[in-house]
């Protein structure tokens, strides 16, 4: 039986400065995708990739389009030196949902980098305009986090944002919600639940003014239908079937919940059996590690790693 092989890409959270640079100083193919993207954001986007600081690079506006462009740099010097096998499907975490649409053919670079940089500054609009948060909660299921939910919300907005992997659920809302749900979660059971260092409550109702605005600019782009590879829905974990599809699922995820844990779940039983990461850091790889511990799943997110793809 052929190996069946998926491309995994990383949403927002997985930056981290100077990433990208070792790809832009050795592999052509990088560097003009980056000069590329300076071109198209109206701004050095590859010296904050580069050089920081770590405070700008974390912002909404900017983290998004920049995580995006370093995968696509990544992606891109990984297939013209014949590194990966051929992908059957793809699949990105939240932000990295449109990385996956770009390597299934699906938008263009141009296309992929103005709607990340709208979604991000959409997202930080809506943000600024509401008191959210998030917090993570390990070690509960998922009628726990919810019960947590109901407990500490007191009439305000709380609910679940991402199913990352068993055991951990990030839940999103009123600053004051989460800020009780993280005194309640230990009498609950948890591990630990830890508010995020975010802009505000990403896929929840309060990013209702973003996703309304991310779907005027959806609406000019070109948009094609899955063909050879297909891509996997966060928002239900089912696989896109044509353009409207997936132009409804990228508006979805901005209010509702990330369904990664179920994505990947789906992959493996429809018997995908070889993973690479790509983009910066390995947030999906140690997802992977609770999610199918046996799974093989590859990280190349610097030159170093792409290295021992050769060996």
């Amino acid at each position: 039986m052929a190996e069946k092989t998926a491309y995994i890409f990383p949403g927002q959270g997985a930056q981290l400065v100077g990433m990208g640079k070792d790809f832009y100083e050795s592999e052509p193919i990088a560097k003009d995708i980056f000069n590329k993207a300076d071109t198209i954001t109206g701004y050095s986007l590859s010296k904050i990739c580069f050089e920081g600081p770590e405070d700008k690079l974390s912002e909404t506006t900017i983290s998004q389009p920049a995580i995006f462009v370093m995968s696509v740099a990544v992606l891109e010097v990984l297939k013209s030196k014949g590194l990966l096998k051929p992908a059957i499907v793809t699949a990105g975490l939240s932000l990295g949902e449109y990385t996956a649409l770009y390597a299934a053919g699906l938008i263009s670079f141009e296309d992929g980098l103005k709607l990340v940089q709208k979604r991000g500054q959409a997202m930080q609009a809506a943000a600024d305009s509401s008191k959210g948060s998030m917090v993570s909660i390990i070690g509960l299921d998922q009628a726990a986090v919810e019960k947590l939910c109901a407990e500490a919300a007191q009439g305000e907005l709380l609910s679940c944002a991402n199913f990352n992997c068993p055991g951990q659920i990030v839940i999103t809302g009123a600053v004051d919600a989460c800020k009780r749900s993280v005194a309640l979660a230990e009498k609950a059971g948890a591990m630990k639940a830890i508010e995020l260092k975010v802009a505000g409550a990403f896929h929840s109702e309060m990013m209702k003014p973003a996703a309304d605005q991310l779907k005027q600019a959806i609406a000019q782009c070109k948009i094609n239908d899955p063909k050879e590879i297909t891509v996997i829905a966060n928002v239900n974990g089912e696989y896109y079937k044509n353009k409207d599809e997936i132009s409804q699922g990228l508006v979805k995820q901005l209010t509702g919940a990330v369904l990664w844990q179920k994505c990947m779940e789906k992959l493996l039983a429809d018997g995908v059996t070889k993973f690479y990461e790509i983009g910066p850091n390995k947030v999906l790889s140690g997802l992977m590690r609770r999610i199918s511990r046996r799974t093989d799943i590859v990280n190349i997110s610097d030159v170093e790693s792409m290295k021992k793809l050769t060996e």
